[in-house]
């Protein structure tokens, strides 16, 4: 009876067994057949064109390509209108005084005046007007000529030109820019009166000799004045002078007595110099 039972219970395992066994083949066959299925499927038919869809947003900018060739030179354009007038420029320095004028004709006789017995006033006026005029070019004189009247050794004058001998020894070309930079230049004795006062300020500030504006620095043997105007027909030479000894005495120098003498232009001494009384 055991022995039965237990035969019994090994035919059901084994029954068992064989039916898994065949569910499994059959699900792994299945899956195959599908497996098969998928990849022998075709495509269908093209289907129809579908209707034009929204404009979609603009993409981001591309990279900016090369630079082009240099194209050719076009044509010369027409000539534009005249544009607007600039603004005004400054104003330029002021020119060189003109020469005077020729004298213009009369003008109309005035109105007559109204009699008075005003004669000493208006010539005591006049006389004032003199005064004034004369005090205002010493003043002038004063501030531009002789700004320290510790280097005036002396001052004579004409009617028309003031001779100022200068305390201070310097070189010619020196003392000529000394005497330019106050208004005047070095002493021009051009005749027998503007000589005599040259001498007379030597003379009396107890020198012997000082510079003069004569010079031949420009072309040897030709001597001018400090102005660039020649010698003509006066000179105060003194005897064997100018010589040009050493082939180096292109500058000129007065002594005490008013005569003339070449000297070297590198010494140095006391010197003249010349203002004009209408400028200064």
């Amino acid at each position: 009876m055991s022995m039965m039972k237990n035969g019994l219970s090994l035919s059901v395992v084994l029954l068992s067994t064989a039916v898994l066994s065949a569910l499994r083949s059959a699900h792994l066959q299945h899956i195959a057949e599908e497996a098969c299925s998928v990849q022998i499927m075709v495509p269908g038919l093209k289907g129809d064109v579908g209707e034009k869809g929204e404009k979609g947003a603009p993409g981001r900018p591309g990279r900016v390509g090369p630079p082009g060739e240099k194209g050719n030179v076009g044509d010369k354009g027409t000539k534009g209108e005249m544009g607007r007038h600039g603004k005004i420029g400054p104003a330029g320095l002021k020119g060189a005084k003109g020469d005077i004028g020729e004298q213009g004709p009369p003008g109309p006789a005035g109105e007559t005046g109204t009699p008075c017995e005003c004669g000493q006033m208006r010539k005591r006026i006049g006389e004032m007007d003199i005064m004034v005029a004369q005090l205002t070019n010493e003043l002038n004189f004063i501030k531009y000529a002789l700004p320290s009247p510790a280097v005036v050794a002396g001052t004579k004058e004409t009617d028309h030109k003031r001779y100022v001998l200068q305390r201070e020894e310097k070189q010619y070309t020196d003392a000529q820019a000394y005497c330019q930079a106050k208004g005047g230049t070095l002493a021009m004795p051009k005749d027998e009166v503007a000589n005599r006062m040259i001498a007379s300020c030597i003379s009396d500030a107890g020198l012997t000799r000082a510079f003069i504006g004569i010079n031949d620095l420009e072309k040897e043997g030709s001597f001018v004045y400090s102005d660039q105007s020649p010698l003509q027909t006066f000179n105060k030479w003194r005897s064997g002078e100018p010589n040009n000894a050493y082939d180096e005495e292109d500058c000129a120098e007065m002594v005490a007595s008013g005569g003339w003498t070449d000297v070297a232009c590198h010494i140095t001494m006391y010197f003249v110099c010349e203002f004009d009384k209408e400028t200064i």
